[in-house]
């Protein structure tokens, strides 16, 4: 199975802005994609990062510039048909574990997805030469459909590590209470530490 990882190398995670300046930015979401790698090789694969550009990684890199749904395309038009699977899996899932992503890669049905909050997808696996991703809007409902229209079978993963993505500030509650990698490291290193207030748990810096 081949497992891709796309990231975006210029100006990544916009929306943490609030918190994180652009260089932070920059480093955290590499710290992210570190863990997400590290993540998919304890699962017993070996990751290839799609990326905007080029990116120090201890992983083979693929430079595409083009936006996310063509990058991912050309990859799924590129695949052989002879019934192997290629999963996608965002570099922003700092929750990621090796038992998660092996629950994925584990599940049945010509095309596996991974819904993320907000109406994204975080994941997906595909066995079928006919499916094609589009990542603008709502693409979980676009990625069903996308299966239906491609005659394949569907399976949606239920999953709290792979469903959390980190996009927003509050998300860093998230990295700070369930993950324990580079990326909780890195927030830790930064200064930032969880604050309760009345039941609400937030960040703090």
């Amino acid at each position: 199975m081949r497992v891709v990882v796309p990231f975006a190398t210029e100006t990544p995670k916009t929306r943490l802005a609030e918190a994180l300046t652009a260089a932070e930015r920059a480093a955290f979401a590499r710290a992210m994609l570190r863990d997400v790698l590290g993540a998919v090789r304890a699962a017993g694969h070996r990751p290839d990062v799609l990326a905007t550009g080029p990116v120090d990684v201890d992983a083979p890199v693929t430079v595409d510039e083009r936006p996310l749904t063509d990058a991912v395309n050309a990859v799924l038009s590129e695949r052989v048909d002879d019934g192997t699977a290629l999963a996608v899996v965002m570099a922003d899932l700092a929750l990621a574990t090796p038992a998660a992503l092996e629950r994925l890669f584990a599940a049945s049905g010509d095309v596996v997805l991974v819904p993320g909050r907000g109406g994204g997808t975080n994941a997906f696996l595909t066995r079928h030469p006919e499916f094609r991703v589009d990542y603008h809007g709502a693409s979980i409902r676009d990625h069903r459909q996308a299966a239906a229209d491609a005659g394949a079978t569907l399976t949606e993963l239920d999953s709290f590590r792979l469903s959390t993505d980190v996009d927003e500030p509050a998300d860093l509650v998230e990295v700070l209470l369930h993950a324990d990698g580079a990326a909780r490291d890195w927030l830790a290193d930064a200064g930032f530490s969880l604050a309760v207030d009345e039941g609400r748990v937030g960040v703090t810096r």
